[in-house]
């Protein structure tokens, strides 16, 4: 499974990573304090996806910042 099989948008300053047919949801936010992207406390789990909890935020926080330094977000 890899980053292909997420949904990604930007919604005002946050980053939601969606899996299709699951539940999960990851958001992520460009602080002004920090260089990178920071979790939101807006995750959604579902037990019931192909793989991890952990390969699931993997994929996300890949997909999420590969977002972010297309928006310019990140360098």
């Amino acid at each position: 499974m890899g980053e292909q099989n997420v949904k990604v948008e930007v919604n005002g300053r946050f980053i939601v990573v969606t899996m299709p047919s699951t539940l999960f949801r990851a958001t992520y936010f460009k602080s002004l304090e920090s260089p990178g992207l920071m979790p939101s406390d807006h995750m959604t789990d579902d037990f019931r996806a192909a793989v991890s909890r952990n390969e699931l935020l993997e994929i996300a926080w890949k997909a999420g910042n590969a977002m972010a330094r297309e928006l310019g977000w990140l360098v």
